[in-house]
């Protein structure tokens, strides 16, 4: 393959205000991710240290292979509800390596609310699940959790993406084969409870690890029956009276060494056979990035530039190079796995449109992994193109994406707009991951379009009514729109909702994708067959 020549000036005065302006940005994503990984109550980190229990991201630390990478998911979940009461939506997700295997981790965190789960820890949990099941990979459920955040209880009960939605994936993981694993720090009350009993294998420490339905409260109020906690759910009832555990530890240090013994006990999954090279960094440095991500959303950059600084050695092979040219797509290898590359370099007309489907379908046939680098404003409109055929040509184009049996991976590096955000493996696509870059934005239209369309719808309602909207109170209106708009369609509030798998500092992009990439070869992939397309 060949280097992609960059024309990136990297001393002109436009590169250097994109600097500025993502370093700004970036600082604020930092500053968000620590506060949403470390700070919490004192109080909650007194309660702890009396329980001489670990903090969740110390219990990771020891559970996780030394010198291994974890790839955390959804750091910013729920960052923008519950008036911040649950960084992180109160739990940690993500992919690590454990005892030499790739696992999926779930780690209720007890700082947030006694690990008390809320619609959007539900949602987080259920996620990670869904990534275990579509990649084939082993979980390892770290428990600490009071249960249900009873204020909300209708949002986390009875539907079917809440809470039932977490035992029905643990039921189809061990349906599939693939192993589970609880290790029980705390207590696991309520529907918690069910989390080490659908497990394969669990542990659980002496003291303060207990698992019941309901607490010794509930028990009274109930029954009348007076227990103690150790009585109804501890460590020695359960593994030697009642067998919903299997093996006690004394300290959570002993309960994680247990659990990697485990672990190591398990076989090694034969991944499919990807195609494969020795890994090389990119050329060009990743963190020129920053000075190629625009300030404003609106100014246009090339998308090749980017794609040279993702890359291993930013090569690439491009398909049809002169054909649609709005659409970037070919072929390059991240950390040594090859994939195809789709990447918007402008709006999506009848021609892009068709390259994209095309080459989508090759790498289906070719059994290549599909990256996504979404920067799109939708499909062209108006009467030209629709005599061209651009709804059909865009509808192929979905339907080559919807239908792709390889693994696929999204990410937003500026504006995802309309039904392009549907063509370029939007989330309702099942990519295997989506992550968001800071700068990013996701809304049905712009915000500028959104205004002025809804102002006219207004100002057309007020005049059958014999009425008018002067002049101020129609800027007024416009600028509510877009206030909205752009707070939500922005990264920090679509992450808190999770519509992605988590923000990335664009630099970390590639290590991010390896890593996914990787995760996704353990599950086999079908043979390539599609709908109708319409021609």
């Amino acid at each position: 393959m060949r280097r992609i020549q960059s024309r990136i000036n990297t001393q002109s005065s436009e590169y250097q205000e994109n600097i500025k302006a993502n370093e700004s940005r970036l600082a604020e994503f930092h500053r968000r991710q620590e506060a949403a990984r470390y700070t919490r109550p004192q109080r909650d980190l007194d309660r702890l240290a009396r329980q001489e229990k670990m903090l969740p991201r110390q219990r990771l630390e020891m559970l996780l292979d030394p010198g291994t990478p974890f790839l955390e998911l959804s750091t910013l979940a729920a960052g923008e509800l519950y008036d911040g009461d649950a960084p992180s939506a109160g739990c940690i997700t993500g992919i690590g390596i454990v005892a030499g295997r790739e696992v999926v981790i779930h780690a209720n965190d007890s700082t947030v609310k006694g690990g008390a789960w809320f619609p959007m820890t539900i949602k987080k949990i259920v996620r990670a699940m869904d990534i275990a099941i579509e990649n084939r990979l082993p979980v390892i459920h770290l428990c600490d959790s009071a249960g249900g955040f009873l204020p909300l209880q209708s949002e986390l009960f009875g539907d079917k993406y809440y809470a039932g939605r977490i035992f029905r994936n643990q039921a189809i993981l061990s349906k599939m084969g693939v192993k589970q694993l609880a290790l029980v720090f705390g207590h696991c009350t309520a529907g918690g409870a069910y989390v080490p009993a659908m497990s394969d294998y669990s542990v659980i420490v002496r003291g303060t690890g207990a698992v019941f339905l309901g607490g010794p409260p509930l028990v009274k109020a109930a029954t009348g029956e007076e227990v103690t906690v150790e009585e109804l759910g501890g460590a020695d009832m359960h593994t030697s009276v009642s067998g919903t555990c299997d093996y006690p530890a004394e300290t959570e240090e002993e309960a994680i060494a247990i659990g990697r013994e485990i672990v190591a006990q398990w076989s090694k999954p034969q991944k499919w056979d990807a195609q494969q090279q020795a890994p090389e960094a990119p050329y060009y440095d990743p963190k020129e990035l920053y000075g190629i991500i625009p300030a404003n959303i609106k100014t246009q950059f090339d998308m090749m530039e980017v794609i040279a600084r993702i890359v291993d050695g930013s090569r690439f092979h491009e398909y049809q190079p002169n054909y649609g040219k709005t659409i970037i797509c070919g072929y390059a290898h991240i950390w040594g796995y090859k994939v195809g590359i789709v990447a918007n370099n402008g709006i999506l007309f009848n021609d892009s449109s068709k390259k994209a489907s095309h080459f989508i379908q090759l790498c289906n046939q070719n059994k290549t992994p599909l990256v996504f680098l979404q920067n799109i404003t939708g499909y062209m409109v108006g009467k030209a193109y629709e005599r061209e055929g651009i709804t059909k040509d865009g509808a192929k184009m979905i339907m080559a994406q919807a239908g792709s049996e390889v693994p696929k991976f999204t990410v937003m590096t500026n504006g995802s707009y309309g039904a392009g955000n549907y063509g370029m493996c939007g989330r309702a696509y099942d990519a295997r991951f989506l992550f968001s870059w800071p700068n990013s934005e996701i809304s049905v239209m712009g915000a500028e379009q959104a205004a002025k369309t809804l102002t006219t719808i207004k100002t057309n309602q007020l005049k059958r009514e014999g009425k008018e909207l002067d002049t101020a109170e129609q800027k007024r209106i416009e600028q509510e729109i877009i206030e909205d708009y752009h707070h939500k369609s922005s990264a920090y509030y679509t992450s808190s909702l999770i519509w992605d798998d988590g923000i990335l500092d664009p630099a970390d992009t590639r290590n991010a994708l390896g890593m996914a990439i990787a995760a996704s070869l353990n599950a086999p992939i079908g043979h390539p067959h599609y709908g109708v397309f319409r021609v």
